[in-house]
This record gives structure tokens, sequence and C-alpha cells, in this order.
């Protein structure tokens, strides 16, 4: 039997689809080299931003940080590459001050070129979910899961914060977050063993830590004074995250902290004196002489 021509339209379409298909590849590829090669010689030009959740400034202030950090061995290996229509999104993993994350950065392509629109260390695959029913889904680390905690607790405060500031004037949204005869009642409750003062001390020690994923360092514990070096993930929220500095400012953000701790010694007894620098505070805690014979 004689074998009939092929059409060649279709001939066509076939060589297209062996060709774009590679190409769409290839050029997913150089978007990533491209903004490697351009953030590594300080070359990024703001053009190429387009910032889907925070300012552009903000956005630049990130990756300079990023740039003066980064093992440029990490970001010149071949992410995971995953498009989407337009949307491109590069997985890969990346190391910030000793911690390695992985993170996923994500750009828009166009005719005109590529855009950075996002980019996220906490990432959950739920796109490899296998079909309903599922009942267990995948996990992150603990510390992940504290910073993610901490970040939606912290920023349904500051979204009250503004709000109560609009509706009744800053002191009294100051004022709102007052919560020490609480935070005094779950120490002595939750560390019985021992005299209030230092259960106040010792949980403040472990909530920090233990439950809010922040750092602390029990310098000093007597009856009369106490110190604690305290890393809280509070300040590290509005130095990691793009929104929160877009919502409140530094000096009203501390203003909160400082309100809050202030608050909590003075119910459980102590007066405190705090010193803070960027992410870091001393507090140092005293009592008076009358009490410390209790």
């Amino acid at each position: 039997m004689r074998r009939l021509p092929v059409p060649i339209w279709l001939t066509v379409i076939a060589l297209s689809f062996a060709v774009v298909l590679p190409l769409s590849a290839q050029q997913d590829d150089q978007v990533w080299r491209d903004f490697v090669r351009e953030l590594r010689g300080n070359q990024l030009a703001g053009d190429h931003l387009r910032p889907a959740y925070m300012t552009k400034p903000v956005m630049q202030q990130f990756l300079e940080t990023m740039r003066a950090k980064a093992d440029w061995r990490e970001w010149e290996t071949t992410p995971e590459v995953h498009r989407r229509g337009e949307t491109v999104y590069y997985i890969l993993p990346l190391t910030f001050d000793g911690r390695n994350q992985t993170f996923c950065f994500t750009f828009v392509t166009t005719r005109e070129g590529w855009y950075l629109q996002h980019f996220e260390s906490i990432l959950l695959r739920l796109d490899e979910l296998g079909p309903p029913p599922v009942s267990v889904f995948p996990d992150l680390e603990d510390t992940q899961k504290q910073w993610m905690r901490e970040e939606t607790a912290v920023s349904e405060q500051v979204r009250l914060f503004n709000w109560l500031v609009q509706e009744k004037g800053k002191q009294a949204a100051l004022d709102w977050f007052r919560d020490g005869p609480g935070y005094a009642i779950s120490a002595v409750t939750w560390v019985p063993l021992v005299p209030a003062h230092r259960s106040f001390i010792l949980y403040l020690c472990w909530e920090q830590t233990r439950l809010r994923g922040g750092k602390a360092t029990l310098e000093r514990l007597e009856d009369s004074s106490a110190i604690v070096s305290l890393e809280p993930l509070y300040f590290r929220l509005y130095a990691e995250t793009a929104h929160l500095r877009q919502q409140i400012s530094k000096q009203d953000f501390r203003a909160i902290f400082d309100t809050v701790w202030h608050d909590r010694a003075a119910a459980a007894g102590w007066s405190l004196d705090m010193k803070c620098e960027e992410t870091r505070c001393v507090l140092s805690f005293m009592r008076p002489r009358t009490a410390v014979g209790e």
C-alpha cells in the first residue's frame, strides 16, 4: 500500500514543538543565570523587579543583604524549576548566617524580559500530595513552624495596634498589650516549685526559647537581681520580613515590646532595665530590698 504524504502543516507543528519545548527549558535556565550574574555583580536593575507583596526599595534591601552574605557556589548550581504560564519558580537550598534553608524565587517572564516577583524561605510542598483522600501532610522543621506561628501572631498584633492607634490613640493602643498579670500567673502555675519571682525569670527563658523559638541565656538569677540575654523572634521578624516594616515604624514596634515586658516584670514584682541593639536585648531585673527576704 502506498503511504500518503504527511501534510506540510503537520510537519511544521511537529517541528515547532520539537524546538519550542527545549528552548523553553533553556530560557528558564538562562533567566536564573542572568539573575544570579546581575545580583553577584551588583548590577541588578530596578526594572527587573516587580514585587508582589513588598515595595521595590524593601526588595532591594533584602537582595543587597543576600548578596553580601551569599555563597555563590550555591547560587550557581542548577535549581529545581517549575513553570506555570508566565510564572517560573526556582527552588534551591541557600545558606545565610550558618542557616541552610530551601528558597523559592518567583519570576514573571514576558516577551519584554524577566522580572523578580517574590522570594521565600518557607516552602510547603503540598504540590506533591497524592490524590484524595489524604490525611498526612508534609511537615517542616520545628524552627520553621515556630517562625510561622510567631509571624502570624506578631502580624495580627501590629494590625490591631494600628487600628487602636486610629480609634483610641497611641497610648491606649500600647496599654492594650499589657498582659503582665496573666503572664505572671502562667509562670507561677507552670513553674510551681520555686518562689514566684524566680518562676517568672525561669518561665521567661523557657517561653522565649521553647515556645517562641527565640534565644535566651540566663546570666544571673538571685533573689534581688536577674539578668537575661534575649534574642527574640520578635525583632528578627521585623528585620527579616518585608510586610512588618511597611506597616509599622521601628520605633512603634519597639514600643510594643517595651510596654509588654515592663508590664510583665512589674506584675511579677521586678523592676526592669532593658537595653536593646538590633535583634538582641539584655533584660536586667531588680527587686526592692524589702521584698528580698520574702
